[in-house]
């Protein structure tokens, strides 16, 4: 088998003999590359990000930015990466490098106060600088766009939800941001998303009694999974890095599933969207582009870009964390995930995957290979989650709806909860108190009452109990307001 290798900033060089849990950022800074920075381990400040290259949602290439803190270098084998270092260009003989575009716009700008944070910056910057189409909806007055949060060259200010800046230098990032143009034609990155992204490598080595292993196809990861049940299964690793770096955590087998063909693919037929368990939150979004109005809710308020850039939904479902938040909005919409073992596959319901506190019916050895979402779709849908944080946070309460109401009826609801049960749960007593009753003030008032007694729910640090209930409550009155306003409007 083809030794290890990665290439970074245009050069190959190996990974063995670095171990299996080595993390992509521990790796680039051994190697020299110090502008890739530990500031969390946890994939919430965005100091360790880096770009890779990945498959492309209307390119052939996508330039994305990712986490170096919580991918182990491993996973990366045969992959093709860029820090902050290999942004510039190399200037004349004698000179200093030619500063990146986003670079220049943040030092001209005064972007960089104490500079911990600024690599990490510049490389998500740099991620939606060259995402495809972001100058097509550039504000074509040149004005500043009515919604602080688009510029005028049409750059997302999301793209840096995940990065912090300890200095609060936010207006000076946010001038650079808005201020850089369109790539130029003979930018060599810009050029490189014309190119496939290059195949990820099938690898397996072993060192310090751990082993990292990625399989060509489901049929061999099956296989390898029933030989090996208590190998840790690996996609965007946005949940096992924290694990990993925090903890401590160890695995004698990882088993790298996040390239699989089988596991990438979103169809959409006329009774069902199926979207590959491995598929990156940010390529569902890209792909989905509102289809499904209930994600799209969901999506901005699912941690940061730079974690949505990793995390799939079936990892998000395949930890069974009663705080995760797919799983609500996936109840709402009577979603079903279809679980895969060597002698084959069966269809599970959403409501019926969970059996206790992070534990599923998924058997060991098997994986979730897609989930599966009934058409057609309720219109009236929201996603209401209760954070301390409005973005890059952990919810105390996520609760989400989808309603059919005709002629003022309700004609079926349901309703998806998360944080209030040892598991994530459909709110059934709330869904009956609604359905057949008029979609009144008077319903909503007596359904909430329901509601804030669905679950069992905790008092933790993050609210207490009585908090939780309340919120509950409150989420099916605010979507009975805005329901109002939006007829009334």
């Amino acid at each position: 088998m083809v030794a290890a290798r990665i290439t970074v900033n245009g050069k190959e060089a190996p990974i063995s003999p670095v171990a299996p849990h080595t993390t992509a950022l521990d790796f680039l800074r051994e190697r020299g590359l110090t502008g890739t920075k530990e500031g969390c381990a946890e994939g919430e400040c965005g100091a360790c990000s880096v770009l890779v290259a990945r498959p492309g949602v209307n390119k052939p290439t996508d330039w994305v930015a990712v986490n170096a803190c919580l991918v182990p270098v491993a996973a990366l084998d045969g992959q093709e990466i860029v820090t902050s270092e290999g942004l510039a260009t190399a200037g004349a003989p004698g000179t200093p490098p030619v500063l990146h575009p986003v670079q220049e716009e943040m030092a001209e700008r005064g972007g960089s106060q104490c500079g911990y944070c600024t690599p990490g910056f510049i490389c998500s910057m740099a991620a939606e600088y060259y995402r495809p189409n972001r100058c097509a909806h550039a504000d074509s007055d040149g004005n500043d766009s009515a919604d602080a949060e688009h510029g005028p060259n049409g750059f997302d200010l999301h793209a840096l939800s995940g990065n912090l800046c300890r200095c609060t230098g936010y207006r000076p990032i946010r001038d650079a941001a808005f201020a850089v143009g369109a790539p130029a034609d003979e930018d060599p990155l810009a050029q490189r998303r014309e190119l496939a992204p290059p195949a990820p490598a099938a690898t397996e080595y072993t060192r310090d009694g751990s082993t990292f292993v990625r399989k060509s196809t489901l049929a061999e990861t099956l296989r390898l999974l029933r030989e090996r049940p208590d190998a840790v299964v690996l996609a965007g690793s946005t949940d096992w890095g924290v694990e990993v770096n925090i903890r401590a955590r160890r695995a004698d087998c990882v088993v790298a599933i996040d390239r699989l063909p089988e596991l990438r693919e979103l169809t959409v037929a006329s009774d069902v969207i199926e979207i590959g368990a491995a598929l990156t939150l940010t390529e569902i979004e890209r792909r989905l582009d509102g289809e499904v109005p209930l994600l799209a809710e969901l999506f901005p308020q699912f941690a940061s870009r730079l974690i949505r850039n990793g995390a799939t939904l079936g990892g998000n479902l395949g930890t069974g964390s009663p705080i995760g938040d797919s799983p609500p909005a996936l109840l709402a919409l009577e979603a079903s995930v279809v679980l895969a073992d060597a002698d084959g596959e069966r269809e599970v319901p959403l409501a019926d995957y969970f059996t206790g506190y992070r534990t599923s019916v998924r058997r060991p050895g098997e994986l979730i290979r897609a989930v599966r979402i009934p058409l057609p779709l309720s219109p009236v849908v929201a996603f209401h989650k209760i954070a301390k944080r409005r973005f890059d946070d952990i919810s105390s309460v996520a609760a989400a709806f989808a309603l059919d109401i005709e002629d003022g009826i309700v004609r079926k609801a349901r309703i998806g909860l998360g944080g209030v049960a040892a598991t994530p749960i459909r709110s059934l007593a709330t869904e009956a108190a609604l359905e057949g009753e008029p979609w009144s003030a008077e319903t909503v008032e007596s359904a909430a009452r329901v509601l804030r007694d669905e679950g069992t729910p905790m008092s933790d640090h993050r609210a207490s109990a009585a908090y939780r209930s309340a919120m509950l409550g409150q989420s099916l009155m605010k979507l009975y307001a805005h329901t109002t306003e939006a007829v009334s409007s």
